[in-house]
């Protein structure tokens, strides 16, 4: 399944307490799950910078990884950002292919 990494980044009003990140994150866990049965989840990380959250999942195609991201965006009026992520074997596998 192709890989994807998604960057967050909830609005202030959102978290206005410590709390509310561990239940914003629980019903954004739930929706996807629901919603998305096909995606597996690799990585959820909180990350320092312009964004807040660093998802990594598998989806069977794009237009599932779409879900995901439309399926976070109302959770905390959140920013989102998805991207496909391709490992580095096969990265270098494609370049090796283009010099011939």
């Amino acid at each position: 399944m192709p890989t994807y990494a998604m960057l967050a980044r909830p609005s202030p009003e959102a978290l206005v307490r410590p709390g509310s990140a561990v239940e914003l994150n629980r019903q954004v866990e739930d929706r996807i799950k629901s919603g998305c049965p096909a995606v597996r989840w690799l990585a959820n990380c909180a990350v320092m910078g312009p964004c807040d959250h660093l998802d990594v999942f598998e989806a069977p195609d794009v237009d599932t990884a779409t879900k995901v991201s439309l399926l976070v965006r109302p959770f905390g009026h959140a920013t989102a950002e998805t991207w496909v992520v391709t490992p580095w074997e096969c990265f270098m596998d494609l370049a090796t292919d283009l010099k011939s």
